[in-house]
């Protein structure tokens, strides 16, 4: 009787499991996909605009801004929309109305100052007077525009060439680049650029303008690209196709010259910083000196392997003294400027690898080293900002692991360290000014995003303000794992993240996928929402696949070791670590071990093609998105320091040639590219194309015309839509 009753109940709670399921929804890549007229309501939701004034907290709306308390969290409406629109209309030149407030900013944390971002004006408007107080006009096309600190004039971009405005008079605009004064006679497009981020956006690079503290000079990057050699992109709308070319240059190849300009907003004279000959040098993270009279500038050669922080004066352009220098035999990439003591300007804070880590060092600013405040087997992802009176730095590692971010007080003077804020999954924060408080906004594997203001002094919630609800509730969502297994040097732990099929059985079989990038400065999985798995992954297992990807050597966040054993090799030691992630589908008696594919985009789609041609009787479908296919066609600064140059490494560019393993194709592989990528230059997939044709092998060939690197918008619901049928048709 009691096996009659176990049995009867067991019975039932599977019916109402079975149940609960049939009544989940299902996922369309509508719903998961950038572009797909679904993907807002399946997002996380986030606050826009949330910041400090000073030391209290900003919560912008469509129709009001409210203030909050940070210490007992009290709010209230500091202006409204109304009251804005109002003030607008005191001004002396007819201003646009604004619909929303999400974008306003506080630049002075003293005065009742909000600013606002027009198409023609930057203003500045006192929402307690409600008066107009200053505008900064800015001619059409204006790009790249930033404001100065003092808020007395914005730098900006249109085109290749770079101007500064003071005041609402357009026409009283300053041109910093003299070659554009006459239409007639201004460079070629893109020979010359002014104030935009150069070396292809390679060391932390991110843009080209850069003010001094109190806004009284403004250094910038002049990049000459006359003597780099063009790609022909081809612009197809045209009647007859034109050509509309990049400057590329490949590895190995003629590269870009650039100089640092710096102009005196006083005198309105310009220098350029005394460096000597820029040929084959890279000139990185430009930092000012806090009295504005020195600048400071980390300089590298061409081979990537010795850097020197070089002063200057800001006056006179020369050249000082060399600060520091680092050598390293493979490659040193410097990714931070320099963060100057706010309470101590004779001392710096200077990020380096040089122990195999991220880590900060003080300096002074004659070059002696005065301690190294943060140490061990993790890295600092950032410096978030500085609790002057407490002297500590607060930054944001992996101490706890590889797949986090978290929150330290870091004691400069001691190197005593102690946490801010839980110690679960993936936070991103913003310091009050006087360091007491953050506004913490994270997610974890469970939490899909929650954002709370938290003392640092004791990592108490004093106020929640927001907490994002699951967007896939009421979605039948697959079962995620992680773990870990060994990479192919077998000591080395790596990350895996596998997804089972919904409604998984483990008596039946089923196909995999891996879904891999493995390449520098990227991560693939970490400890936020659902562990950072991706949309199509999760239809991929709707639609009956296990999915896992693996972090390998050579991806981001484990230190310089893990990632620099690709050297002069790229794709050796990854494959090899790819390839014990297929050591553990087949160890998994639910996957079909003849039903394995792999796909991957950029770097993804380099190991992708990789793995398919190395190991053509392991993987029988592929699909390979924006590939590199020879390194030689890939540009100098990423190129070069991962695999030097094709003259000192044939050897290694040999291997890594995916034209030279054309012949080994069995199953079906497509390389999907954007007819105009920058990146991967369209080169890659058509030379392999060729070297197939050649070889006699037939792979399949997707362009999406006139996209880059990434497709975007609806064509990104196409491309995905293309993809699963290719793994549907081919692998199912």
């Amino acid at each position: 009787m009691k096996k009659r009753i176990n049995l009867t109940l067991a019975f039932i709670c599977l019916s109402v499991i079975m149940t609960m399921a049939q009544n989940l929804k299902s996922f369309t890549l509508e719903d998961l996909i950038p572009g797909g007229s679904n993907y807002y309501n399946c997002s996380i939701k986030n606050l826009y605009g949330v910041q400090w004034w000073g030391n209290q907290c900003i919560l912008p709306d469509v129709e009001e801004v409210k203030v909050i308390n940070p210490k007992n969290g009290k709010e209230s409406v500091l202006f409204t929309l109304e009251d804005i629109n109002k003030g607008l209309e005191t001004s002396t030149v007819k201003l646009r109305k604004m619909r929303a407030l999400y974008d306003v900013r506080f630049p002075e944390s003293e005065r009742p100052i909000v600013m606002l971002m027009q198409p023609e004006y930057i203003v500045f408007l006192n929402f307690e007077t409600k008066q107009v107080e200053r505008l900064i006009a800015l001619n059409k096309g204006a790009a790249n525009v930033e404001v100065s600190p003092n808020h007395q004039a914005a730098a900006y971009t249109i085109g290749d060439a770079l101007y500064v405005s003071r005041n609402e008079n357009a026409s009283q605009t300053t041109l910093l680049s003299p070659e554009f004064a006459n239409p007639e006679t201004a460079p070629k497009d893109h020979d010359l650029v002014y104030g935009q981020a150069v070396h292809r956006n390679e060391f932390g690079i991110m843009g080209g303008i850069f003010w001094s503290p109190k806004g009284n000079r403004l250094a910038y990057y002049r990049m000459d690209q006359s003597m780099v050699t063009d790609y022909p992109q081809v612009n197809i709308d045209t009647r007859i196709a034109t050509l509309e070319p990049d400057k590329y240059p490949m590895a190995g190849m003629t590269s870009h010259k650039v100089t640092v300009c710096v102009y005196d907003m006083n005198s309105g004279k310009t220098v350029t910083l005394q460096a000597g000959d820029p040929t084959d040098r890279y000139f990185t993270n430009v930092s000012w000196a806090p009295d504005e009279e020195k600048i400071y500038v980390i300089e590298l050669n061409r081979d990537q392997n010795h850097a020197q922080l070089v002063r200057y004066n800001a006056a006179d352009g020369a050249r000082e003294a060399v600060i520091y220098e680092e050598t390293h035999p493979k490659y040193v990439e410097p990714q931070h400027p320099l963060t100057f003591l706010p309470w101590d300007s004779s001392k710096f804070i200077y990020q380096s690898q040089r122990d195999g880590f991220n880590h900060l060092y003080v300096y002074k600013t004659d070059g002696t080293l005065v301690k190294q405040i943060t140490t061990g087997n993790w890295l600092v992802q950032s410096i978030v900002g500085f609790n002057e009176k407490k002297k500590e730095v607060i930054i944001t590692s992996t101490e706890i692991s590889p797949m986090q971010s978290n929150t330290y007080a870091v004691n400069v003077n001691t190197g005593k360290k102690r946490p801010v804020g839980n110690s679960e999954g993936v936070h991103s924060v913003q310091l009050s000014a006087d360091g007491n408080y953050l506004i913490d906004n994270y997610s974890t594997p469970e939490i899909p995003r929650n954002i709370d203001i938290v003392a640092t002094s004791n990592s108490k919630v004093t106020k929640n303000l927001f907490t994002a609800e699951d967007p896939w509730k009421g979605f039948n969502v697959p079962e995620i794992e992680t773990g870990t297994i060994k990479a192919g040097d077998g000591k080395t732990d790596l990350y895996y993240r596998l997804i089972k099929p919904v409604n998984f059985d483990p008596n039946k079989k089923y196909p995999a996928i891996i879904y891999v990038y493995g390449g520098p400065h990227a991560q693939m999985l970490s400890n936020n929402f659902r562990y950072a798995a991706r949309g199509w992954d999760i239809y991929m297992a709707q639609l009956g696949y296990v999915m896992l990807t693996v972090d390998n050597r050579g991806s981001e966040n484990r230190g310089l070791e893990f990632e620099n054993c690709t050297f002069r090799q790229l794709g050796t030691e990854e494959m090899k670590d790819q390839m014990e992630g297929v050591k553990l589908l087949k160890s998994l008696p639910y996957v079909d071990a003849n039903r394995l594919g792999v796909h991957g985009w950029s770097f993804g789609g380099f190991m992708t093609t990789n793995l398919m041609l190395t190991h053509p009787d392991v993987f029988k479908v592929a699909v390979a998105g924006g590939p590199v296919i020879d390194w030689k066609y890939y540009e100098v600064m990423y190129g070069e320091r991962y695999m030097d140059t094709p003259e000192s490494n044939s050897e290694g560019y040999k291997n890594a040639d995916l034209k030279q393993k054309a012949g080994n194709l069995k199953g079906r592989l497509e390389l999907i590219i954007g007819g105009n990528d920058p990146t991967c230059v369209p080169q890659h997939t058509l030379s392999f194309i060729r070297a197939c044709i050649d070889k006699g092998t037939h792979p399949d060939l997707f362009i999406y015309p006139g996209q880059g690197h990434n497709m975007v918008g609806r064509d990104r619901v196409h491309l995905h839509e293309h993809i699963t049928r290719y793994f549907e048709d081919f692998l199912k």
